[in-house]
Order: C-alpha cells, then structure tokens, then sequence
C-alpha cells in the first residue's frame, strides 16, 4: 500500500522539473510487431519506467500517468492546463457534452448538472425501479421455462429502457430497442474505423441513420408537448432550452440525446457485465452481500454497492483517459512542455499492487472495511475526477443498485460459456456472447 508520505503533493513550477522518463523504442517495436492490445504496452511502459512515463507511437512522446497524485494534479488540480483535445465518440456524439470543450462544455454542463444531483435524481427513481421490475419479470420467465438467454444483451437491455425513460418519459418499445441496436454497433466499430473523416462515416452511414431517425422521432415527439407515463423527460429539459438559448439547435439537442444515451447505457450495462461473470468466479460475494442485511437495509445495499466498486476497480467505466497539455506544465516534479498528449489509465492505477494489494483478485470488502482501499482521490477513477468528471456518477450506481436489489436475491446465474478475453474499445468489454440460464437461489444463512 502506498504510504500517505508517497503522496504528498510536490510543488510544480510551470517549466520546471526534471526531463520525464522513456521506454525505450524497443519497447514499442516489440508491442506493434506482436500486434497486442493498446493496455499491454501501457501496461509494460508502467512496468519498466514508473507512474509517469513516456513513450512514443509518433513524432511526439506520449505521457503514460497513473500515479495517483498525478492523475489528481491533470484531472482536479490543472484542468484547464490538461484539456480534451478531440473525442473518439465524435462521429456518433457530435458536439455533446462529453466532447465539447471550451465554453460551449461550461453552459452544457450547468444545463445538465442539476439534473443528476438530489431532486434531480429523485426524478428518476420510480423509472430505474420500473426498468429494474421489467427485467426482473423476464428473469422470472426465465427461470419457469429453464430458457437460455444473454446476460450481456439483458443487461444492456435493461440499462437502455432505464435511460430511454429517463430521457423521454416513455419505456423502452421493441421497435425502438432494434433501431437503437445501431448504437451499440458504432460503439463497437470506432476502435476500428479508419482514420479518415469522411472515410469513417461512410463506414457507418446505415446505422447513424438509423440513430438519427429515432432522435429525430423522439425530440420531435418531445417538442410537441407529449409525455409519456413518467411524466416529462430529459429530453423535455433540452428542448425548452431552445426557447431562450440558440445555442441548443435540433442538431446539439439531438448530439445531447445520443450523448446521453451512450453514456447512459453502454457503461453501466458492461459493467453489470461484467459483475456477474466475476461472481461466476467468486460466488460467496453473492452470499456475503445478501448476508449483509435484510431486504430494502441500508447494510445490504452498502454491500451490493461495493459489488459495483469493486468490479469498476477491475473494469472501469473509461478504461483510458486521454489529455492534451495546452502550455507548458511540471507534473510530481516532471516537466512537461505545451503539446505533449497524455494517457491516464485508470485500468492500470486500479491494478497497482502498491496501492491495492492483491489487485487481481475481486475482493468488495475493500469498499466497506475501514482502511481497505486508498484514500488519495487519484487513486479510483472509474468515472474520472474534478470538473471533468462524470455526470451520471449517481444514476449509474443507483440504477445498477436497484437491478441487483431485484434480481440477486432471487436467481443464481449458471453460465454455459463464458468470454476468455477483454476487448478494450471505449470501455472494455467482455470479447463474446454470455449464454446463460437461471437456478434457484442458494440457501443462505440469515444476516
């Protein structure tokens, strides 16, 4: 465990400090040559060269942080000094609020801000509960019939009709589920996508259509003044803004709408995901977690909570966090001039065992007993930290609370098969279908 000594903040003095340390270029020959995944040389640069570390794919040395009171100093402390350059999710966000930078970041954040903090969130309650009883009533199917299904495609699934109530008021309809299967399908494809614009969209033209077409529907349908059973959504929030903001065009209402869609269900469905293939592996955290209390106790959902923790530290939400220094900046005592591109990667600061020890194996308890985790911020980031960071932080965790409140208790997963590799895309996923079926709940001892 990293000592609070390690952590002390180091005075930085813009243009300061010493040159940072860098892998060397056969570090990066022998990674292309091998044709392995972006995180296994992040993951080797760390290795050999330390918290802070450079390397290079181009002309220009990239910076790899993931000391934690680094990743504080780039994300909390200097924001304005580390800013996005360009989003990856561009082609199919556009100008939302996760890409956009500037000003134009400021004024879409304010808007949205409340919305996902205290009476904003309790606006949304009954609808995650709703989606929550919605699946639970599948799974219960499930169970009578013995049926295989896909975990993963239920929990996207079920992530996708929380955040479609959420944001127009209505539950998620069979025909709008296929359309928006289109989202899914792009998010898969950017990793792979060439480099080009123009070239880029053309691959995925059919499905921004289709992702169009229902936004076009949806805000249309909005702006006509029709709710749905929930009352107004979201989405109702952009479009009275139009009314005394130019800014808030069909065009950023609509970038807004799949911005929020995307972060909304991609994250939160891959991470239940995941949760559930790592207590394949781990089946006495189910046991523990619904020991830790009775139904609807706050021990109880402490403990599922920590379920969730725990599984964002192996798997975090943004796996890796890209930044551009906009001037000249020294970093724990390291220069770094204007223009260097930095990678902070929560992955890998999750799974350093001088701050978490043991960090391969799962182990919730971190998150409820005392001293069982790190207390400097930069070290869990699952959803990054400062001005910067997340903004459905609360509703992804109190809708993937509500599902296991309604489906744990009541089913044991068996999987037929489960995925042996991680892709690492926007988020990292678990590479293969989930086929699965239900079992009754194993007896377990009262709390």
């Amino acid at each position: 465990m990293a000592t609070e000594a390690s952590l002390d903040p180091v005075p930085d003095v813009p243009g300061a400090g010493r040159p940072v340390p860098e892998a060397g270029p056969e570090l990066v020959e022998r990674w292309r040559s091998g044709g392995g995944e972006l995180v296994d040389l992040l993951t080797q640069v760390r290795e050999r060269t330390g918290g802070i570390a450079a390397f290079r794919l181009g002309p220009r040395p990239t910076v790899l942080v993931t000391d934690p009171r680094a990743v504080h100093h780039v994300l909390a402390r200097q924001p304005e000094r580390y800013v996005k350059r360009s989003h990856r999710a561009r082609l199919l966000i556009g100008d939302g609020v996760v890409a956009a930078t500037g000003s134009a970041w400021k004024q879409q954040r304010r808007l949205l801000q409340s919305q996902f903090t205290g009476t904003g969130m309790r606006r949304y309650e009954q609808r995650i509960t709703e989606a929550a009883r919605t699946t639970a009533g599948r799974w219960s199917q499930y169970a009578r019939t013995g049926q295989t299904f896909d975990l993963g495609r239920e929990m996207h699934r079920f992530a996708l009709d929380t955040i479609w109530r959420s944001l127009t008021g209505h539950p998620l309809d069979d025909k709008t589920e296929r359309e928006l299967a289109s989202v899914a399908a792009v998010v898969a494809a950017l990793p792979t996508l060439p480099t080009d614009a123009s070239e880029a969209q053309e691959v995925v033209a059919a499905d921004l259509a289709r992702i169009d077409a229902v936004a076009r529907y949806a805000i249309e349908t909005a702006r006509s003044g029709a709710t749905g059973p929930h009352g107004p959504g979201l989405l109702h929030v952009l479009v009275d803004a139009a009314t005394d903001r130019a800014e808030y065009t069909d065009q950023l209402i609509r970038d807004e709408l799949i911005t929020l869609l995307v972060a909304g269900h991609e994250t939160t469905a891959t991470t239940l995901t995941w949760l559930y293939l790592l207590l394949n592996d781990n089946p006495s955290a189910r046991e523990h977690a619904l020991a830790a209390g009775g139904e609807g106790s706050a021990e109880r959902r402490q403990a599922l909570q920590a379920l969730i923790h725990e599984t964002l530290r192996l798997y975090p939400s943004a796996w890796i966090m890209p930044r551009h220094a906009a001037e000249d900046d020294t970093l724990a005592g390291y220069a770094v001039p204007a223009g260097t591109d930095i990678l902070l990667c929560p992955y890998l600061t999750h799974r350093d065992p001088h701050l978490w020890p043991d960090p391969e194996r799962f182990a919730p308890q971190r998150f409820t007993t005392p001293n069982g985790r790190p207390t400097h911020q930069g070290s869990y980031f699952p959803f990054g930290i400062g001005p910067r960071a997340c903004l459905g932080l609360q509703f992804a965790l109190r809708e993937a609370t509500v599902l296991l409140e309604h489906l744990l208790p009541a089913h044991s997963v068996r999987f037929h098969s489960t995925p042996t590799k991680a892709t690492y895309g926007i988020v990292v996923r678990p590479e293969g279908p989930t086929p699965a079926c239900l079992e009754p709940p194993l007896r377990r001892s009262r709390p």
